[in-house]
């Protein structure tokens, strides 16, 4: 029997700034709402503690994604796990995603990358890996922002 195909997205980008500033804008709501579609962190960042993705729809505050934080090592990894609160699946640790970002830098620049994983069991796996994958683009549309966002920001 053949083994399953492990679903995995993952992207990476170069920022020409340091990790501290990348790491800035994984963790700071302020900057999470610039690139993550309108939607701030809110968690203390401690591992085992809550991470919920909240912003705003049709004037209503809501929370789009929730998760745990898995791995939290400042300026280097971040591992957390998500869903969607909303989604019409149970809201059970197998149906969670994972994202990890790793930061590392050379020469004033950063490489950031990020891969999500965890298909493989949760519900609607084909669905959600799909959407991410987003016809190979996966999170590279929301590293550009990163990079815009950071890289301003070092500008000035």
């Amino acid at each position: 029997m053949e083994k399953e195909k492990k679903l995995i997205v993952s992207n990476t980008i170069q920022i020409a700034a340091c990790k501290k500033s990348v790491w800035e804008a994984l963790t700071h709501p302020d900057k999470t709402k610039v690139y993550m579609f309108g939607c701030e962190t809110v968690s203390d960042w401690k591992e085992g503690s809550d991470l919920l993705w909240r912003g705003e729809y049709q004037g209503q505050a809501m929370v789009f994604v929730q998760g745990k934080i898995v791995i939290f090592q400042p300026d280097t990894l971040l591992k957390y796990t998500v869903i969607d609160p909303n989604a019409n699946y149970p809201l059970t640790p197998e149906n969670h995603l994972n994202v990890t970002y790793t930061l590392e830098e050379k020469n004033g620049v950063t490489t950031l990358t990020v891969t999500q994983d965890g298909f493989e069991e949760a519900a609607e796996r084909e669905k959600r890996y799909r959407d991410v994958y987003n016809n190979g683009d996966g999170w590279n549309p929301i590293l550009i922002e990163i990079k815009k966002l950071v890289e301003s920001e070092t500008k000035n």
